[in-house]
């Protein structure tokens, strides 16, 4: 699932799709465990999308919303100001 995808998500589907998503991957781990699957790239991509959305939760329980573009710039212009008052 793509990230724009997860920020789109309401709170109560973001929690059932994270149940979900961890419920899979544990099948998975049992899978490949048991010789059954070799699906490493598969269980890569399912940690990588259960930590997207348990980050989206955080920044979301925090207030954050991911407006980095802004702030760097932001951050950049304040950097720069710095140096010419030396």
């Amino acid at each position: 699932m793509e990230l724009e995808k997860i920020r789109s998500l309401s709170d109560e589907e973001l929690a059932h799709q994270e149940k979900t998503t961890s419920e899979q991957l544990f099948r998975l781990r049992f899978q490949v465990s048991m010789g059954q699957n070799d699906g490493v790239k598969k269980l890569r991509q399912m940690r990588k999308e259960i930590a997207q959305i348990k980050t989206v939760a955080k920044e979301r329980a925090l207030g954050i919303h991911g407006e980095v573009k802004n702030a760097g710039a932001d951050a950049g212009v304040a950097a720069d100001s710095k140096k010419g008052a030396r």
